[in-house]
């Protein structure tokens, strides 16, 4: 997040994109409800009607993947209508002229013909954005897992900065993070092509940094992104993986590609808290501590890096995942000097990462920091890129063409099947699944259909269905819902026999290799 979770009370104005807030995030969700209660406006872009829709100013429930064109119309209006903000656009931005090249290509009409939402409803909304700043942008996986997910992310900012809504307190472009501590694992360089605190690993002088502090020789070239670990794995390019705390088994598209993929490996190793769906495929298994099992630090969406104590011992021989780590670079001859997760963080992290060097286990008792902290008497920084300058100077404007996902519906598969999260369980219930309270109160997974597909195919409320995709089929319960629009069908991943990933499509973003969990061909039949 460019922005803090402290700014929702204070704001006027939240545009929401791609994000089920009351379920896959509803702590925050609370907030946002607070702030509109107090009189705060909402716009609310989703295919669904979710629980936030009845807290929103408007809602535009646009097609799925139809983000950018929806964008793209806003942005026609804010620039032929003069509503957006001229001097901000000319003293912090670059590219304003390829942007509005680009975006008078999508008219209302066009951008309704597309999306789905009305012309009039989208210039309704563009006025409504331009007279009430700052906004505040949230977004979550329904903008990023498309095969045009960094497109989308693009367009957000587009749409955030001519509105001159990058800088400022209650403004900016917020992702809320999928998982936890998603950010903390980024920030360690737990990504192919960047070393902690986002130093290019292609970068000569960031290589020889950690050369020097690591004591080894460095590729001067990124790894694999994870579609190419598993094409590894089935051609033998890849020979073996280590699966830390990630049930791939049910969380990658097409499970029985997935499955596949694992068999072929001729050595997997699994680090995890749980036996999972993916411990099947380990030769090895690792038994973790929990977060309450050790200490260290999680850092959450807004950036702010928070310490976790130890509450209790962790059970049998499960030991904490650094303790893990360094007894098998032991193995390898790697002697390393830090024994806790305070002198990993203190002695290597805050000394190797710019943007954490004021950041020591001593300062963050309270309430933690927000990154970038450059130095020990620096208070953190609530908001990034503060009166418009960016980390790279200025803004760039990044004209982008909409795209429709890799499968759309024709006559054998005619409707879309999205997918998501329900608010008891979380994930493949690796930990939920073990809460009886948990399972009562949700203990199967649904397929949500609209009113009048349920009435075109004669389906009753409860009646057990069939999904089929080009990849596989599963049979759950149809849940008639008016929720749902005309055409589309939404499950989530959590129920192992009835998981989402059976029928997903395998295809990914080309720049963030994100797979296209939102968006591919179903048919719907009765079971």
């Amino acid at each position: 997040m460019t922005n803090s979770f402290a700014d929702f009370d204070k704001a006027e104005m939240f545009f929401i994109i791609g994000s089920n807030m009351t379920e896959a995030h509803p702590v925050a969700s609370t907030f946002v409800k607070n702030a509109v209660l107090n009189g705060a406006k909402l716009v609310l872009v989703d295919p669904r009607r979710t629980a936030l829709a009845d807290f929103a100013t408007t809602h535009l429930p646009l097609k799925v993947g139809t983000d950018i064109a929806l964008l793209n119309g806003l942005m026609h209006v804010l620039i032929t209508e003069e509503l957006y903000d001229k001097k901000y656009v000319e003293s912090c931005t670059v590219g304003f002229e390829e942007l509005k090249a680009k975006v008078m290509e999508y008219p209302p009409e066009r951008a309704a013909e597309i999306s789905g939402v009305p012309a009039e409803q989208i210039v309704e909304v563009a006025r409504l954005m331009a007279a009430n700043k700052p906004a505040m942008l949230m977004y979550t996986l329904g903008i990023t897992e498309h095969t045009c997910g960094v497109n989308n992310v693009l367009s957000c900012a587009n749409f955030q900065m001519l509105l001159g809504n990058v800088g400022f307190e209650c403004g900016g472009v917020n992702p809320l993070r999928g998982q936890n501590n998603v950010q903390g694992a980024c920030d360690m360089g737990a990504l192919p092509n960047v070393y902690p605190g986002y130093q290019k690993v292609v970068d000569d002088a960031a290589r020889e940094k950690f050369e020097k502090a690591w004591g080894a020789e460095l590729s001067p070239a990124n790894g694999l992104m994870i579609p190419a670990m598993f094409e590894g794995l089935a051609d033998g390019s890849v020979k073996g993986f280590y699966i830390f705390g990630e049930n791939v088994a049910n969380t990658e598209p097409d499970i029985a590609h997935v499955e596949h993929c694992l068999e072929e490996a001729e050595f997997v190793v699994c680090n995890d808290i749980f036996p999972t769906e993916t411990t099947r495929f380990a030769d090895v298994v690792f038994p973790a501590a929990a977060w309450s099992e050790d200490d260290g630090t999680y850092t959450n969406s807004e950036r702010r890096v928070n310490r976790v104590r130890k509450a209790v011992e962790a059970p049998g021989e499960a030991k904490p995942n650094w303790w893990v780590f360094k007894e098998i670079a032991k193995r390898m001859g790697q002697d390393w000097e830090a024994d806790s997760g305070q002198e990993i963080w203190d002695n290597e992290v805050s000394m190797l990462a710019p943007q954490m060097t004021g950041i020591k286990f001593e300062r963050i008792e309270n309430d933690g920091l927000q990154w970038p902290v450059p130095d020990l008497e620096h208070l953190g920084t609530p908001f990034l890129h503060k009166d418009g300058c960016f980390t790279c100077g200025l803004g760039n404007f990044k004209a982008v063409e909409w795209t429709p996902p890799a499968e759309v519906p024709d006559e054998e598969y005619p409707l879309v099947l999205s997918t998501g999260r329900r608010l008891y369980h979380y994930h493949t219930r690796t930990q939920t699944g073990r809460s009886g309270g948990l399972n009562d109160l949700m203990g199967e997974e649904t397929a949500d259909i609209s009113l009048a597909d349920a009435a075109k195919l004669e389906i009753a409320n409860g009646e057990r269905v069939k999904l089929s995709t080009r990849r596989g089929s599963v049979e759950l319960t149809a849940r008639v819902t008016p929720e749902v629009q005309e055409g589309m069908v939404w499950m989530a991943f959590h129920f192992r026999e009835a998981c989402a990933n059976w029928l997903t499509n395998p295809v990914y973003d080309p720049v963030s290799q994100t797979a296209e969990y939102k968006a591919c061909a179903v048919k719907l039949e009765k079971a």
